[in-house]
Parts: C-alpha cells; sequence; structure tokens
C-alpha cells in the first residue's frame, strides 16, 4: 500500500522519518520522546485517529510493506520502541474497557436482541451505505486471515492443528480464487470500487483501524497468544448469521454472484470454523495451557467490543442520514508536504523493546 495522508502531529512526524531511507543523514529525533507524550495526553487512544493510523502503519511494516518505504524500517529499534509505547497505552485502555466475563466462548458470542448493522443492511441499506460497508471492511479483509496466521509458529498440538485448518480454508485451500481476500475484491470491483489494498485508508474511522490494530496488537506478541486465539474464536463464532443477512441485503440491491460469493462462502465457512476455533483452538489451547484462560477470554470479549464499537458508529450515522467513513481527501499527496523532523540514530540502544 501507499502511505496515507496523516491524522495529526504524530503520524506527519512518523510519516516523515519512514519517507527517507535508514541511516541517511541527519538521523535525530524526538520521535519516540514525542509518542510518549501524545500516548500519555491522549483523551482516549481507542479512538485516537492520529496514535491509531501511526500503529497501523508501523504494523504494516510487518505485513505487505509500504510503497516507497525501506524495508529496513521494519526492525528499526527507534521504531520499534515508538510501536511499544503506543502499544503499551492501547493495551491498556483494551483490558481497562472490555470487561472479561468469566462465561463459556459460545454464551459469550450468542447474538443478542438489538438489531445491529447486518439487519440494517438486509432491510434498509441503500447502495451508497453498503459500498461504505464494503470500503470500511477493506481495511482488514484485503489481507483477511493474516493478523492471526502470527499465532501458528506459537501454538502447538491440538490449537495449532484447529488454527492451521481454519486459515488453510481461509486462503482458498490451495485454490487462489478461492481466497477470501480475493473474493472480497472481486466484490469491490462488483460494486465499482477499488481493490488495491490500503486505497481508502484515508476514508476509515478511527474505530476501523482500533479493530484492526487489535488483531495485530494480539497476533505479534507471543505473550498474547491466548487473546488472538480468543479473537478468532469470537471472529468466527459471530461471522455466519451476520454475512447471510449482508447476502441477502445485496441480492434485495439486485448485486449478482460476483458481490454476494464471498459473503455466501463465510455463511458455510464460519457455520464449520465456529466449532473447531472455539472448540478446539481456544479449548486446545486452555486445555494445554491453562494459565491462557484469562486471556483468551480477553481477546474474544475485545473481538465482540472493538468490532462492536466500529458498527455502531457507522449504523448511527445511516441512521442519521449521514455517511459512516471520513470525507475523502481533497488535496492529491503530491501537493501535501510533511515537515522533515531530525530523527535519532538507529543504531543506539533504547531501553524499551517491541
Amino acid at each position: 500500500m501507499r502511505l496515507p495522508l496523516p491524522r495529526g502531529p504524530v503520524s506527519a512526524a512518523l510519516f516523515a522519518v519512514i519517507g527517507s531511507p535508514v541511516g541517511a543523514p541527519p538521523i535525530v529525533s524526538d520521535l519516540p520522546e514525542q509518542i510518549d507524550r501524545a500516548v500519555g495526553a491522549s483523551g482516549d487512544i481507542l479512538v485516537d485517529g492520529d496514535l491509531q493510523l501511526s500503529l497501523f502503519v508501523l504494523y504494516e511494516l510487518h505485513y505487505g510493506g509500504i510503497a516507497g518505504v525501506d524495508e529496513r524500517w521494519e526492525w528499526d529499534p527507534a521504531l520499534l520502541a515508538c510501536r511499544a509505547s503506543i502499544e503499551a497505552g492501547f493495551e491498556a485502555a483494551l483490558r481497562e474497557r472490555v470487561e472479561t466475563i468469566a462465561q463459556t466462548l459460545f454464551a459469550l458470542t450468542a447474538e443478542g436482541d438489538e438489531p445491529g448493522l447486518s439487519h440494517y443492511v438486509r432491510t434498509e441499506a441503500t447502495h451508497d451505505q453498503v459500498r461504505e460497508l464494503f470500503i470500511a471492511r477493506s481495511i482488514y479483509t484485503l489481507k483477511e486471515a493474516d493478523p492471526h496466521s502470527w499465532a501458528i509458529p506459537r501454538l502447538s498440538g491440538r490449537a495449532k492443528s484447529a488454527l492451521v485448518e481454519v486459515q488453510s480454508d481461509e486462503y482458498g485451500a490451495g485454490r487462489v480464487d478461492r481466497m477470501h481476500a480475493v473474493l472480497y475484491a472481486r466484490a469491490m470491483r462488483g460494486a465499482g470500487l477499488e481493490t488495491q489494498y490500503g486505497h481508502y485508508l484515508d476514508q476509515v474511522d478511527a474505530r476501523i483501524l482500533t479493530s484492526v490494530n487489535t488483531m495485530s496488537l494480539f497476533g505479534l506478541h507471543r505473550r498474547l497468544r491466548g487473546a488472538i486465539a480468543g479473537h478468532l474464536a469470537a471472529f468466527e463464532m459471530t461471522s455466519s448469521l451476520p454475512n447471510q443477512r449482508i447476502a441477502a441485503g445485496l441480492r434485495r440491491l439486485g448485486y449478482g454472484d460476483d458481490v454476494v460469493d464471498y459473503f455466501d462462502e463465510h455463511v458455510e465457512a464460519d457455520a464449520v470454523h465456529e466449532q473447531i476455533a472455539g472448540r478446539d483452538l481456544a479449548g486446545g489451547l486452555v486445555e494445554a495451557e491453562p494459565e491462557l484462560a484469562a486471556d483468551v477470554l480477553f481477546g474474544a470479549a475485545a473481538c465482540l467490543a472493538v468490532d462492536g464499537w466500529a458498527s455502531e458508529h457507522m449504523l448511527a450515522a445511516w441512521q442519521d442520514g449521514r455517511s459512516g467513513l471520513r470525507p475523502a481527501p481533497r488535496i492529491h499527496r503530491a501537493t501535501i508536504s510533511v515537515p522533515k523532523r531530525r530523527i535519532p540514530s538507529t543504531r543506539r540502544k533504547t531501553s524499551r523493546g517491541a
């Protein structure tokens, strides 16, 4: 993907840093300290667009990379310190906000009585609103399954086997054309949208970034392997019925199989995945490592809460007659000048880890 537009001083400073080659002089800056101050001063890091976008871009260095950005920035010690600073505030806020309840995962993921976003799509959403939904979900779905795959080498036995089984289906079970990210790109194309990963990053609300960052946070830290397992279990166990409703809404609007196929695939696949993820992945992990039970429940609760905030924001906007997206940027990136900052030597030692 390409670098998005900054959303504040932190992302502007970060983008100026990674826009230059690693080791290119001058390499002096207060970026880690600036981020520390921003995290401490943030009114709510969970909806702080500047910090969430900065974290998203720092994580993206570990995924497909960013056009024009030196790939050596991925393991730069100063950037890892920056990432760790945002992560510390992010995880603390998640743990404070998300109420983990000691009930079974199936009870935790049971559908409530309140109609949600998928109900609205089934019965009321317009073509423009459906396209907004596609855009918002593209930030994760065009790389679907990748954040959870970080957990594969960190698990063993029954839990590892279950995760690989689920991920194999996500990646098309050997068929490139059936990869879920490919199916989603086809759906977006059929709805008249661009399919390049990150194309709509500038337009999505901070809550969408928080949702994707939650997966990356859990997946990239071995100590949070219980949380990423719980997240995937909840993700799969709450997917089938909403996708069925969205598929019905798309057909109501006259969309064809090229658009609906992605959602139909998830109705069937996730009905199977929920059993594997709930019983064998999450259950198998807790059976092998009982001390991870609390983190499994935390990951599941975080999935439901964070994704719920994003859906509630979009639904509230639609019901109020507004767009659920940020306004499309009117200034072309080429005309934007981000002031260069002096960054510290990336060879220095730092007291903060990744």
